[in-house]
């Protein structure tokens, strides 16, 4: 099924639009996914973190148009630098590959930066709990969303969707660098907010994985979020 949407024919002038999916043994995630990405996209790049089954195989399959890189370190937010930094689109569009968000709710976020927006924040919290979640990841989320809010004077209700869109001229103000690893999403907003980035959330609905757990443990995940916002809060020099 593919999303009702504006004509994949835009006038000339119209905004390059870059849908980014990050993957790492997704193959069976993928079919809902990448056939339901809007037609208004200009381009789909995935990055994918060496898989070992058939993502890629499967990606070029339902995507014929779909440019494919492999990210030169791991974890997830590496290939979110590498991603950003290679998109060719004036908008970004952060899309989860594990099939929990839905990519017709795209325009919602798109519609976020024409109004004037640097950064559509996804939120799952908005519009209803997550489904298929365990209590103990919404209670983590929920938990390192109140420290962010906290250090740096926010009313977020979600810091760690990976569903994003941001423009690419407003993200190349923001330090992308880290000291280790590039981290994911709560390093990105909390460097977006430093920045100056003018940021709204946007709600989304997300059903859950489609197949096979989280590969990040949730305590290391929450720990390192906490660490990172913390950190972030009370650096000065980057």
């Amino acid at each position: 099924m593919k999303c009702a949407g504006k004509d994949s024919n835009q006038a000339e002038g119209y905004p390059k639009i870059t849908v980014l999916v990050c993957a790492l043994d997704e193959e069976k995630s993928l079919p809902y996914v990448l056939p339901k990405i809007p037609s208004w996209v200009d381009e789909i790049l995935l990055v994918d973190g060496h898989s070992t089954d058939r993502t890629v195989e499967v990606a070029k399959r339902l995507r014929p148009d779909i440019r494919v890189l492999y990210q030169p370190r791991v974890g997830k937010g590496d290939a979110l630098r590498f991603g950003i930094k290679q998109a060719t689109g004036d908008i970004i569009v952060t899309l989860d590959a594990d099939g929990a968000t839905d990519p017709c709710e795209m325009y919602k976020f798109v519609e976020a930066l024409f109004r004037g927006y640097d950064f559509a924040k996804g939120s799952r919290f908005r519009v209803v709990l997550p489904t298929n979640k365990p209590t103990h990841r919404i209670f983590g989320n929920l938990l390192i969303t109140a420290v962010f809010n906290a250090l740096f004077s926010a009313k977020f209700t979600d810091l760690c969707s990976g569903y994003n869109a941001f423009w690419k001229k407003s993200i190349e103000r923001v330090s992308l660098q880290s000291e280790d690893y590039f981290e994911d999403e709560p390093l990105l907003i909390a460097r977006a907010k430093k920045s100056g980035l003018k940021i709204v959330e946007v709600g989304h609905w997300d059903r859950g994985r489609i197949s096979s757990e989280s590969k990040a443990p949730s305590w290391r995940q929450g720990f390192k979020a906490i660490r990172t916002i913390t950190r972030e809060r009370f650096c000065v020099k980057r």
